[in-house]
């Protein structure tokens, strides 16, 4: 790149702007290019000229686009600058500033130095506009947009248009702006924030038990167990997000940890009381769905084999998946494993991650696996044919219908797959048409059936719409 046969030291480089154009009528900037702004506060900034109508040559209505969302109006303006100069050849020199113009008495100058470089480690404040000097020599501008401690980006234009640091060889700040101040402002708060919560104060009246959560889970679960003997911290801990002892403005608070947002920890006060026995009182409503459904007699009716559970989910969906084999059905795997001192309904994943199944009861467990293995059966069960149903415009919920098919597979069987969406999102549904289904001695009865598989006001086309496409009929072997 060009950039390593610069010698000129950027650290003592000031860049002379000397050719301003007055923002008038009479002579308006270009349509669609950057430049350097002098406002009518004397801040200096950059953007894209933006004009309202571009057609209309004698009006100064418009903007200043600096990026998503980020633009300075017209109206605000006095002077611009062109960005469009190669500085490569003055890099090239040992020179301590750069005229992009002559100077002269009575000439208009604006000055930039103080620049600085990636590679010392220097990086802007975040939010903050500057004029950067490109690796080929170029000029251009940009807000910094941090994406770590050492790496971002300068966003420019709209849709997040941006310079990659990778691109740059040196920037120097702009004048502050109010989307830099705020920022700042943000930053003095979240330190001072962080200066409170090195010591944080208990109130002794509210934290009568200390500060250590578990204390106040225990006392909610001695609570619990007066209705559900068998709770245990645990359960109620697989409500999420759990609660904490935090600090927060430099005092402990009950609340939930929400994580970081801008280097500042998020945490989510609890307010429904002002003492201890509330809050436990608080916790006990919290987690009692929870822990009444964790009810082991009821949770492993059928004991802790697992293989018990999933031969009476492949039995259920055998009946009507006929082709289904313990081949297939090998697919979705699940144990059950004591985590955390609770047994508990897990499903395996190939990279050898589990996940807690989250029953209540073992009808339920058995119900999930049975609609994992009819999923797995009809991905196992390939098409030999299939009908489009014909339909014009069909909207459902604000979604607009996109296909409708219905496939022979190869065991004989049917099933049915329907996509819909919106200009932003969509997602389809496969649905199998159950044998009982083909016990009906008229299309018209079939249909009736096949309604309550695949619901007219769920996805748009009803009995009487169906009724009227003989090639469905005749797919379907009425």
């Amino acid at each position: 790149m060009v950039k390593d046969e610069f010698i000129c030291d950027y650290s003592k480089l000031s860049v002379f702007f000397n050719e301003f154009h007055d923002f008038v009528v009479k002579d308006l900037p270009e349509y669609g290019e950057y430049y350097l702004l002098e406002l009518k506060d004397g801040r200096h900034t950059a953007g894209e000229w933006l004009p309202q109508n571009y057609k209309d040559k004698k009006s100064k209505a418009g903007k200043f686009n600096r990026g998503t969302g980020d633009s300075v109006d017209g109206e605000e303006v006095v002077k611009y600058h062109s960005l469009g100069y190669d500085l490569s050849n003055c890099l090239k020199k040992d020179l301590d500033y750069i005229n992009n113009g002559p100077r002269g008495e009575g000439i208009h100058s604006v000055e930039i130095s103080g620049f600085k470089s990636f590679k010392d480690g220097d990086f802007p404040g975040e939010e903050q506009f500057c004029l950067l000097i490109m690796n080929d020599g170029t000029l251009a501008a940009g807000r910094w947009n941090s994406y770590s401690e050492d790496d971002g980006c300068f966003i420019y234009a709209s849709a997040l248009a941006s310079h990659s640091m990778d691109k740059v060889w040196a920037w120097a700040p702009l004048s502050s702006d109010d989307i830099f101040e705020r920022e700042q402002e943000a930053e003095r708060e979240r330190l001072h924030e962080e200066e409170l919560n090195k010591n944080p104060q208990a109130d002794p009246d509210k934290f009568i038990y200390g500060t250590d959560i578990d204390t106040y889970y225990e006392k909610a679960c001695k609570k619990l167990k007066k209705t559900y003997p068998w709770a245990t911290i645990n359960q109620m801990k697989k409500v999420e997000p759990c609660y904490d002892i935090l600090p927060l403005h430099g005092n402990f608070v009950f609340g939930q940890d929400g994580g970081t947002f801008n280097g500042s920890r998020i945490v989510h006060e609890w307010t429904d009381g002002s003492t201890a026995d509330e809050f436990i009182d608080f916790l006990c409503k919290y987690t009692k769905s929870m822990v009444k459904d964790s009810n082991p007699e009821k949770k492993f009716a059928l004991g802790y084999d697992i293989d018990v559970y999933l031969e009476k989910a492949f039995n259920k969906v055998k009946k009507k998946y006929t082709w289904l084999t313990k081949k297939i059905a090998g697919s979705c795997r699940y144990d059950i494993r004591q985590i955390n001192g609770e047994w508990e309904f897990v499903r395996e994943y190939d990279d050898a991650s589990a996940s807690i199944c989250n029953y209540g009861s073992s009808e339920d467990f058995i119900e999930c696996v049975a609609d994992d293995y009819r999923l797995a059966a009809l991905r196992a069960n390939t098409v030999v044919s299939g009908y489009k149903v014909n339909f014009g415009s069909v909207e459902i919920h604000g979604w607009h219908l996109e296909q409708y098919v219905v496939s022979k597979l190869s065991s004989g069987d049917y099933k049915v797959n329907v996509t819909a969406g919106d200009r932003v999102t969509g997602g389809s549904r496969e649905f199998f048409i159950t044998p009982d289904c083909f016990e009906a001695k008229t299309y018209d009865e079939f249909l009736d059936r096949y309604e309550e598989i695949v619901p007219g006001h769920s996805f748009g086309l009803y009995k009487e719409d169906l009724l009227k496409d003989e090639g469905l009929k005749k797919f379907l072997g009425y």
